[in-house]
């Protein structure tokens, strides 16, 4: 059993973009979050059979992890209107 992170982003115009981070290019939508876990599960699926096929190795948690970098943002003057 293998644990992947996964980064769900709410988009403007509704659902949920995913990737997961540890799988470079991995990359799927759902329109809810629902749809986004199986969607997401889906690719990650697809993403493995592909190493596999090709001879690649599967890359483990262990070797990516998630942080936060905190920047100062002015606003814009039209923000304030």
């Amino acid at each position: 059993m293998q644990n992947f992170t996964v980064v769900f982003q709410k988009e403007p115009e509704g659902g949920f973009t995913v990737s997961v981070p540890m799988l470079p290019g991995c990359v799927t939508y759902g329109k809810d979050l629902e749809e986004a876990r199986m969607m997401v599960t889906d690719a990650i699926k697809g993403y493995i059979a592909s190493l596999k096929k090709h001879d690649e190795p599967i890359p483990f948690s262990g070797e990516t992890f998630i942080g936060t970098i905190q920047l100062p943002i002015a606003q814009s003057p039209s923000m304030h209107a």
